[in-house]
């Protein structure tokens, strides 16, 4: 019944005015979802890594590299720096993990710093990583705010071969005089554009000047502003570049508009929606996050199982939340644009923007959390 592009109509105030997008951007259907398998010519067993590391490549069920890691690991294994244009999801962080563990097991004197934008998407590095350094004795770090710095100070002294963290907090720690940057031959900027985007172009640059002028450096973006190149040209020497483009997400969406005005109240018809039986994992955005903290309670008051992340939960209540919904002890997620940042979860079968994004960019990364690899999604957005 969402179908219908003239949309839903129902009565709601929102609290504040925000500059309004043509509503016409929030309706299109879905392309026909038709997405090439990429086939590689190698297998990992093809690629020099320790014995160790190939036995957990296996258990973690890899046996053959996508495209940007077929393409990327020889040139890391060859100590190239690495300019990757890839999207979430095409498998870049096991791209730069696998070659740099097996850099870091040759050598225990090497370090690894990977700055990613949120924390979420390092609790999802950090993740990865641990299952390829099992049993290897390698020892990582997990830097992000909202989580205890004195525990983090412990362990940075005992030199972690990987650091893991988010701009401000390892700001915080090199500012302590906690984080050397200058121990650090190995570097990842991951998701540069989402830094440049939340407003951590200052600290990216600061890090670079911090590095040793000696050192391996890979730039992962999914596009390439000229605030991005002028951060390029600072940290990369004669780099390769791997592009690896994927059918953009939001046209494997189903997208349409539910309209404010009618005789049913906001919250009864994103309750009457949510009953539906294909609305089985639906990630929920508002602008707010006394909105959105709200609109959890009346969900779970009404019944449903929902969890929230924003920016006045804790670390680990985000981090529980998160896990909840990727367990499916819980089918439906709400988030503010920030707290949303870096979220990467399988089979979100729709996305409801209760509150209309501020931008045409919000929309479109609020809307790529569903129609992934290669499956369609569906995305409903209330307006006024």
């Amino acid at each position: 019944m969402y179908k219908n592009n003239h949309g839903y109509r129902l009565r709601g105030n929102q609290r504040r005015p925000i500059k309004k997008l043509d509503v016409n951007l929030f309706i299109k259907r879905a392309s026909n979802v038709n997405v090439e398998t990429y086939n590689s010519v190698k297998a990992f067993s093809d690629f020099p890594f320790a014995d160790k590391l190939q036995r957990n490549i296996i258990e973690h069920g890899y046996s053959q590299p996508t495209q940007i890691q077929e393409k990327t690991i020889p040139h890391l294994l060859d100590g190239r720096d690495v300019i990757g244009i890839s999207n979430t999801g095409t498998g870049k962080t096991a791209a730069f993990l696998i070659p740099l563990v097996h850099k870091v097991f040759l050598d225990r004197n090497e370090r690894v710093l990977i700055v990613t934008p949120t924390r979420e998407l390092a609790m999802q590095v950090a993740d990865e990583l641990r299952v390829f350094i099992k049993g290897m004795d390698l020892d990582i770090v997990l830097c992000i705010g909202g989580a205890d710095m004195e525990r983090q100070k412990k362990k940075l002294y005992h030199s972690p071969h990987f650091v893991i963290g988010t701009p401000g907090r390892l700001r915080d720690l090199i500012e302590r005089k906690k984080l050397n940057l200058q121990l650090f031959r190995n570097i990842i900027l991951d998701e540069v554009d989402r830094m440049v985007d939340i407003g951590f172009i200052r600290e990216v640059k600061y890090f670079i000047s911090l590095l040793p002028k000696k050192r391996q450096s890979l730039f992962f973006s999914a596009t390439v502003s000229d605030k991005i190149k002028e951060i390029l040209h600072s940290f990369v020497t004669n780099p390769v570049t791997i592009s690896v483009k994927q059918q953009n997400a939001s046209e494997n969406v189903d997208q349409n508009i539910v309209r404010v005005n009618g005789n049913i109240s906001k919250i009864d018809t994103l309750h009457n929606l949510l009953t539906n039986k294909e609305f089985n994992k639906v990630l929920i955005f508002g602008r707010t996050k006394w909105g959105i903290e709200k609109l959890t309670r009346d969900l779970l008051t009404r019944g449903f199982r929902a969890a929230a992340i924003h920016g006045n939960k804790t670390q680990g209540q985000r981090q529980r939340a998160l896990q909840q919904f990727k367990n499916n002890d819980v089918s439906i997620l709400l988030a503010t644009d920030v707290a949303s940042r870096g979220l990467d979860i399988e089979n979100v079968t729709h996305v409801i923007n209760y509150d209309a994004p501020e931008s045409y960019d919000d929309y479109i990364h609020r809307i790529g959390r569903t129609g992934r690899a290669g499956k369609q999604g569906v995305a409903l957005t209330f307006v006024e």
